[in-house]
């Protein structure tokens, strides 16, 4: 069965997203992110803002074809569509409702801000997953 986690009270969500990217990059684990294509292209754009020692290699799930098989497992994801992504072991959602498919990844992450309307958009994604039967972690993000 899927794990669910929701990080909460973090203070930037595409700032923590790169975050969650770089350690999930360090270690090998395959990783898609989904949400509205505003926000991912905004985490886009941090990703390619970040150092050279703390690069991301990332792409748009649309552009699948354009990336090299074997460099696929290593990619970070984009997908406003969760389903389009080539790996489903982990999911980062950034969007506002639980993502169509979520069940077929390993692990959804939820990234959570201290914004009243990011936590009521929390709240219900909590009920979805909880109402399918899904145990869900918590974890609050230090200031």
């Amino acid at each position: 069965m899927t794990e669910i986690r929701f990080h909460f009270n973090v203070p930037s969500r595409t700032g923590y997203a790169c975050r969650l990217l770089r350690k999930a990059a360090r270690q090998g684990t395959p990783i898609a992110v989904t949400g509205p294509d505003d926000l991912l292209a905004e985490l886009d754009r941090e990703l390619w803002a970040l150092g050279p020692a703390e690069f991301v290699a990332h792409a748009w799930a649309r552009d699948v074809d354009a990336v090299p098989s074997r460099l696929h497992a290593g990619t970070v994801w984009l997908a406003p569509d969760a389903l389009a992504a080539p790996h489903h072991v982990a999911l980062v959602n950034l969007g506002q409702s639980a993502p169509r498919g979520f069940e077929t990844f390993v692990r959804v992450i939820e990234v959570v801000s201290t914004d009243p309307a990011d936590r009521a958009a929390a709240r219900e994604r909590w009920k979805v997953y909880a109402g399918r039967g899904y145990a869900i972690d918590r974890h609050e993000v230090a200031a």
